[in-house]
């Protein structure tokens, strides 16, 4: 396993600069953000380390030199978006980038992407699941033709009432992933899995590494802490940050070692990044490396 890092954490730096500091930090992978240029809404998203709308082969041949000099890998490019928006012109617009993304996956060598599936969060699991039989399998196709693998987060994306309630993320329980792996029967669509989200839903993180083994494209290391005062008072229907707060790995309810056993156990040699969504590391720039490096010294008790 590779041990690197999610770059939005450093969306103020440059591709240059957060390879530069992945490698002097002794990280060997990153899962480079690429959104669209241009404002976003949420925490985390619309940071840009590669513009895949100008991405030519004289530029694809720069990062990939860079990247390799350095001992640093690019384990996926990464772009979250909800891809089943009920707005069609918003839709639309992040499925064209997901296909640019998936294009300059292939041309940089990388052959993987990391996202969400999407959901309507007003519409049930079943009435989703036709919106994916209708946006998704055309995506998918396209990634088999260029022979990229596609990785989606079990996150939710349920923290705040303009989600409720379903949340603008399907893919969220190992009984939903079995129902999209029907409609989505193919070698090139997996997971990117992070065992945080699963914490606070009361999942197993744990067995489903075991019965989704070989669907495991990319994994994160994020932690989750649950403050059990809190939800005895909001219960679990309130939006989830009423009670529960990403942390840095280790400071939170993950227990590392039996989640990297697991790996091992079912013989996982890909890549492995830390994602780092700790408000109390956001006061700058030095905070936010100080988050990788600590969340790099931690995990490297485990993964060597």
């Amino acid at each position: 396993m590779k041990l690197g890092f999610v770059s939005a954490i450093l969306g103020d730096l440059s591709f240059e600069e957060v390879v530069d500091f992945a490698s002097e930090n002794g990280l060997e992978c990153i899962e480079v953000c690429c959104w669209p240029k241009g404002k976003a809404e949420r925490r985390y998203a619309g940071v840009c380390h590669i513009d895949v709308d100008t991405l030519d082969d004289e530029k694809a041949q720069y990062i990939k030199e860079y990247a390799s000099k350095r001992n640093v890998s690019i384990s996926s490019l990464a772009y979250y978006p909800n891809t089943l928006e009920e707005d069609l012109d918003k839709r639309k617009v992040y499925v064209e980038h997901l296909y640019k993304l998936i294009d300059a996956s292939s041309k940089l060598d990388v052959n993987m992407i990391t996202t969400f599936v999407g959901r309507i969060p007003s519409k049930t699991v079943e009435e989703n699941l036709e919106v994916v039989k209708e946006i998704w399998p055309p995506i998918v196709k396209y990634a088999e033709q260029k022979g990229v693998k596609i990785g989606i987060e079990n996150c939710p994306m349920l923290f705040t009432n303009d989600e409720w309630p379903g949340g603008q993320n399907l893919m969220t329980t190992p009984a939903i992933w079995r129902k999209v792996f029907e409609i989505l029967n193919s070698p090139n669509f997996g997971l990117n899995y992070d065992p945080s989200h699963f914490v606070w839903q009361k999942i197993d993180y744990i067995k489903p590494l075991y019965q989704f083994k070989d669907k495991i494209f990319h994994v994160h290391y994020k932690d989750i802490k649950i403050f059990e005062d809190k939800l005895e008072d909001v219960g679990i229907m309130a939006t989830p940050l009423q009670y529960m707060s990403p942390k840095l790995p280790g400071l939170g309810d993950v227990n590392w070692g039996k989640y990297v056993s697991a790996l091992t156990d079912i013989g996982y040699k890909g890549y492995t990044c830390i994602e780092v969504e700790d408000k109390a590391f956001e006061g700058s720039i030095e905070d936010s490396k100080k988050a990788v490096i600590l969340s790099a010294k931690y995990l490297k008790n485990f993964v060597i």
